[in-house]
């Protein structure tokens, strides 16, 4: 029933579905009774069958007029549910906060917005009518055969309540079976997804037999599962289109007889069995739309386990607007897992960065460098404790305004599979092609862009792989440019360049964090040599805060890090190597 709310919109063309699909088969089934009248007309001697011959060919062409024209607007239905299902269910992902996406598979997102979908498509857009349609043509047929001979008809639908009670058991078996192959097709879909989008890693270590075996064995399971459901329809379905036969055995046993003695015309017991063959088919396509039902309905719970997920972070109701300032940020007793009952990543932190601050974040792996910064776009909320921007609470904020007020560079960029320009351009869409270039220029980015083929025009291959790591950093930190934010985060962003391109970018780093609040995490001395004063998390914990040569004298760990005590943080040891490799 909820399913059939999708259908709301298309209302019209519901009406003018059913309407045409009850024309058609109700003027079908007038078939075999003018049938039945040329024959008898045939007996009695009457060569003039021109007129009969003419009602025939006319219902006919009626019925294919009618039923061309329902199928047309049965596609139309249906193609307009699965794209506002799409859109529906799109709309609704990217409402959802980001913790929701860890939780899930890419695969079976993807599996759900496109193989549930077109069961739900096909079932509403054609499964609704062949039902309507098999209904009708048992309705009409029955009520002629009464009309014209009761006791054959009674006998021709005789097995009608064992062929409904036969679908609701095939039914009622089939929809487990088919919710269990829309899972394994889902399992599937996040095997490929997997595989071809670590396809550079399987090559690298051969790995190709160990990822098709996976594949296969994920197919095996498809298989297998697809195996049960097709065992039920491979029995039921026959079965169904085996029983209206028993009515036209009856007909054929007792209408002979009463053909025989007189009882009713030749005309009429060829009509009857017209009717009881033409039954044969809606009664089989009534067991493959139920079929479609259950697989529809199977679809339809994995839709709307996602459409039915809230989302847990939202803009408030009224919002309340960024007030002019330079990002003054305030974190104050910041707890944070991200599962609950997990230990805590952040743990009770205070920090206050003044509006143009440069901070840069320290510690070791698994601290909570990344998670601190992730707090400032909301892109996760704390469990206790507030963050503030220049003095308004970050719940407080409508999301799309806080997030445009927050760059942000990783160490692992992404990029869209679109033009150079558009992936610049992309927090700031409107941004001019000067304004573009100018962003490449202080990324060091535009003589690259430039020897392109199509220059700014040319497309990136999907997620960046067509340009090096160094280059899709710098062109993730000329779209941070063009954002224009007030609060920049750059979390390694250098990591992929080498000493000497490093150093390029460190001066339009420089005036492109004059003005800003900005926190970086890093692992090279370079990059924190940037900041104005350093942080050092430990445990969730800050346990320090200066200069580097503040926390050299004063704390251990960042000690033991700028001397290369962590791999993770030997800035020093590598910044030398790097820069006596580049000649600096």
């Amino acid at each position: 029933m909820r399913l059939l709310g999708f259908l709301r919109p298309y209302r019209r063309g519901v009406i003018i579905s059913f309407a045409l699909a009850a024309v058609a088969m109700g003027v079908g089934v007038l078939i075999p009774f003018l049938v039945g009248k040329t024959v008898d007309e045939i007996r009695g001697g009457n060569t003039n069958l021109w007129p009969l011959a003419g009602w025939i060919l006319g219902a006919g062409l009626i019925q294919l007029v009618f039923s061309i024209s329902r199928r047309l607007v049965a596609g139309r239905v249906s193609l307009g549910v699965e794209f506002d299902l799409r859109n529906q269910i799109y709309r609704h992902l990217q409402s959802l906060e980001l913790a929701y996406f860890d939780e899930q598979q890419t695969g079976q997102l993807m599996s759900r917005s496109t193989v549930d979908l077109q069961s739900v498509r096909f079932f509403l857009g054609y499964g609704l009518i062949f039902i309507l349609q098999s209904l009708v043509t048992i309705a009409v047929a029955g009520v002629i055969m009464f009309i014209v001979n009761p006791g054959l008809g009674a006998l021709a639908l005789a097995p009608s309540p064992l062929i409904f009670w036969v679908a609701f058991v095939f039914g009622k078996k089939n929809r487990p079976a088919s919710q269990e192959v829309q899972q394994r097709i889902a399992e599937l879909t996040t095997e490929v997804d997997e595989s071809i989008g670590g396809i550079r890693l399987v090559k690298a270590f051969a790995r190709e037999e160990r990822q098709l075996a996976r594949v296969r064995r994920a197919a095996a399971r498809v298989f297998d599962q697809s195996m049960v459901s097709t065992r039920l329809r491979a029995f039921y379905s026959p079965f169904i289109g085996f029983l209206p036969q028993i009515g036209l055995a009856l007909v054929l046993l007792v209408g002979g007889r009463q053909a025989i003695h007189g009882q009713i015309t030749v005309g009429e017991f060829v009509a009857f069995i017209g009717y009881v063959t033409r039954l044969t088919s809606p009664v089989r396509m009534l067991g493959i739309a139920l079929g479609m039902s259950q697989r529809a309905v199977a679809s339809g719970a994995r839709v709307f386990e996602i459409l039915d997920r809230e989302p847990r972070m939202t803009s408030p109701a009224r919002p309340t607007a960024l007030p002019d300032g330079g990002g003054h940020v305030e974190m104050r007793g910041i707890t944070f897992a991200y599962e609950p009952g997990a230990r805590p990543v952040l743990d009770a932190v205070d920090l206050d960065v003044e509006a143009g601050r440069t901070v840069a974040v320290v510690g070791p792996t698994g601290s909570g460098k990344t998670t601190l910064v992730m707090l400032l776009p909301r892109l996760y909320d704390p469990q206790s404790g507030s963050v503030t921007i220049d003095g308004v609470d970050l719940r407080d904020i409508d999301l799309p305004e806080l997030r445009s007020q927050v760059g942000f560079v990783s160490d692992d960029p992404f990029l869209f599979s679109d033009s150079v320009r558009n992936n610049i351009a992309y927090a700031r869409p409107g941004a001019s092609q000067h304004e573009v270039e100018e962003a490449a220029r202080r990324a060091d980015i535009h003589d690259f862009i430039a020897e392109l083929p199509d220059g700014y025009d040319t497309l990136i291959g999907e997620r960046g792989l067509t340009v090096s790591g160094g280059q899709r950093q710098r062109l993730a930190i000329a779209r941070a440019i063009v954002a224009d934010p007030r609060i920049l985060i750059l979390d390694d962003a250098t990591s992929s360049v080498d000493a000497s391109t490093e150093a390029q970018i460190k001066a339009a780093l420089r005036e492109l964090m004059q003005g800003r609040t900005t926190f970086i995490i890093g692992h090279r001395l370079s990059t924190i040599s940037l900041a104005d004063e350093i942080v050092v998390l430990e445990n969730g914990r800050v346990t320090a805060r200066g200069t580097h040569d503040e926390l050299v004298e004063q704390s251990p760990l960042y000690r033991e890090i700028a001397e290369g005590g962590l791999p993770e943080h030997n800035f020093l040891r590598q910044d030398k190597v790097e820069r006596e490799a580049a000649g600096l």
